[in-house]
């Protein structure tokens, strides 16, 4: 078994891991079955849209242009989004027969946007895209991992290694849509609770000194020292085992 990653425990924010940027999807036993139902994924996520609006990501800092970039959970580090997942039923049937699968959502990437270099929370899981509506392939809509490029193609997976440095565009004049899912690596199956926790705290953590440190009383405060800080929020959720 290989080392356990976590970015809130890496100051570098750079992933030294040995995986290869991405992975073949098919070697994950749902990823077929779920392919095969792309066109009911993609009907639902139609009509969802018809009276609903995706959400900005909480990182308005990743993105190149404000509220660029939009998604909506179903599942999220293994908490169930249930007002959202009653307008999924055909989707999130299909997944939910699958406990590695851990998260859940839609993204849209507006025409003309980026999201920046960025890594992942952990290494313990591989984040898949299945290929929605896909405006364009390389040079004009794709996603990098470290130094090697992919373009999305409707109804297709690929699969990558989320904790490397990655980024994704769409210079297009359409928005890009992908459904994607975090699945568990083998390894780490028995682990499953103790990644979810530490995530979904950091997460929390982020989302709350973010907010903190927005207010001009706290704006100086180093992240330097509030890291630590939410590492100890960490380590307690997982010492006391709340979740």
């Amino acid at each position: 078994m290989g080392k356990m990653w976590f970015s809130i425990y890496d100051f570098s924010f750079d992933y030294k891991g040995d995986e290869t940027p991405f992975t073949d999807p098919y070697s994950f036993k749902w990823a077929v079955e779920i392919e095969t139902h792309y066109a009911d994924i993609k009907k639902e996520l139609e009509e969802y849209l018809n009276g609903h609006e995706l959400k900005s990501y909480f990182s308005a800092s990743m993105v190149s242009k404000k509220n660029s970039w939009k998604t909506i959970s179903l599942i999220t580090w293994g908490i169930e989004m249930f007002k959202v997942k009653k307008h999924f039923p055909e989707t999130c049937a299909i997944f939910s027969k699958y406990p590695e699968i851990i998260s859940a959502s839609f993204s849209m990437l507006e025409p003309h946007s980026k999201i920046i270099p960025h890594c992942g929370d952990t290494n313990a899981i591989y984040r898949c895209h299945l290929g929605i509506d896909i405006p364009a392939g390389l040079p004009l809509c794709g996603l990098k991992v470290k130094n090697e490029s992919k373009a999305w193609e409707n109804g297709k997976w690929f699969a990558f290694m989320d904790a490397y440095k990655h980024e994704a565009w769409n210079d297009t004049n359409k928005p890009r849509y992908v459904f994607i899912i975090d699945t568990v690596r083998d390894e780490f199956a028995g682990k499953k609770k103790y990644v979810c926790a530490t995530v979904r705290t950091s997460l929390f953590l982020q989302k709350r000194f973010g907010k903190l440190t927005s207010m001009p009383v706290f704006a100086k405060v180093s992240a330097t020292l509030l890291r630590p800080l939410m590492q100890m929020g960490i380590f307690l959720v997982n010492k006391f085992k709340v979740y």
